[in-house]
């Protein structure tokens, strides 16, 4: 099979966990263009890359011809750029959030599964193999029913990391501030995990730390879900360093704890479990360490369900899920008032 034509959208500091994951993937995919607004930006990333640089990403599309796209762009570019390449038959894997809107992020699912278009969004936290002993451990009933959940995130982001950017900080342009930027991938792993129907979500926001923006940098609440989980969250982006985040797990047969790199399962007969996330050895050239080091494996395995080997794990629609949390977080807060589900609203 010939190789994937692959080209990116955006060439800011996320990109380079996409770009290196490329390079790396080169037996089954190819990078043949990138775009970016600032042109010096993308000559230099075309230059390291050894590939086409574009500052007008239609052209990009038009001339190159892709199989898929990579959106590395501010958060509210997502969506529009997503359906711009459906209109044109070309598959996109977006980088987290999917979108700022509910609706929005609906209407662009519903346009790639019309077209019969693959639509996949970064939650590479999800490959880690912390998170993947812990999933098992309930999926397969070893835990048994989960009783309660929380999970706690305590980073660092000064003014100075907002007035760095042009969009961070932003309602409209980033779409929140801790909720949607930061806790997005805990509450991810969270719901993935608990994986049953939401019932209710009543949370609060809150900016306590910072003078030049006016999003949240602080948030708390509680999830419920049809099966009885509480799970319960906790967020602020005014600590003086990054901690690793922490999720708990309460269960029947056992507790589970949860980080990024490590998890560790004590089960109730006095067995244990644990798992360190191994680092792949692609080399991304960058990148924080929060980041985590799986995006490769996510790519990977969304080129291979391009390919038809295999069904794709996180498609826009599963990431509708996480969506739907953190919009209704935002709701709730500003209304005062818990968040009720529909029927199916998160399952």
């Amino acid at each position: 099979m010939d190789k994937l034509r692959i080209a990116v959208i955006g060439v800011g500091r996320i990109s380079v966990m996409h770009l290196g994951a490329i390079k790396y993937l080169k037996d089954i995919a190819e990078l043949v263009a990138v775009c970016d607004i600032k042109t010096d930006r993308a000559k230099e990333t075309a230059g390291k890359y050894g590939c086409r640089a574009y500052t007008d990403y239609i052209e990009m599309l038009d001339k190159e011809k892709p199989d898929a796209v990579h959106i590395c762009t501010p958060h509210y570019l997502h969506t529009p750029m997503a359906r711009a390449c459906f209109e044109k038959g070309i598959a996109v894997l977006t980088e987290k959030p999917m979108g700022i809107g509910y609706e929005d992020c609906l209407k662009t699912v519903e346009m790639a599964e019309r077209k019969n278009l693959l639509y996949g969004v970064i939650f590479q936290c999800r490959y880690n193999d912390s998170s993947v002993l812990v999933k098992k451990a309930v999926a397969s009933g070893k835990l048994g029913k989960i009783e309660s959940v929380v999970s706690t995130l305590t980073w660092s982001r000064p003014d100075s990391y907002y007035s760095e950017s042009d969009w961070k900080g932003t309602w409209d342009k980033e779409g929140g501030g801790v909720v949607i930027d930061q806790v997005i991938h805990s509450l991810d792993l969270a719901n993935w995990i608990i994986d049953d129907e939401i019932v209710s979500i009543g949370a609060s926001i809150a900016n306590r730390g910072h003078k030049t923006v006016t999003v949240e940098d602080t948030a708390e609440g509680m999830i419920e879900y049809k099966n009885g989980v509480k799970y319960g969250f906790y967020c602020m982006n005014n600590y003086g360093c990054d901690e690793p985040v922490a999720i708990k797990f309460f269960a029947e047969k056992g507790k589970a704890f949860l980080t990024y790199d490590y998890a560790y399962i004590e089960y109730n007969n006095g067995s244990t479990e644990r798992a360190e996330t191994t680092a792949p050895d692609v080399v991304y050239g960058g990148g924080k360490d929060y980041w985590g080091f799986m995006h490769v494996r996510q790519i990977e395995q969304f080129y291979k369900a391009l390919q038809g080997k295999e069904r794709l794990e996180i498609s826009a629609r599963e990431a509708l899920k996480t969506q739907k949390i953190i919009n209704s977080i935002y709701e709730s807060a500003k209304s005062g008032e818990k968040i009720i589900f529909g029927g199916g609203d998160n399952k």
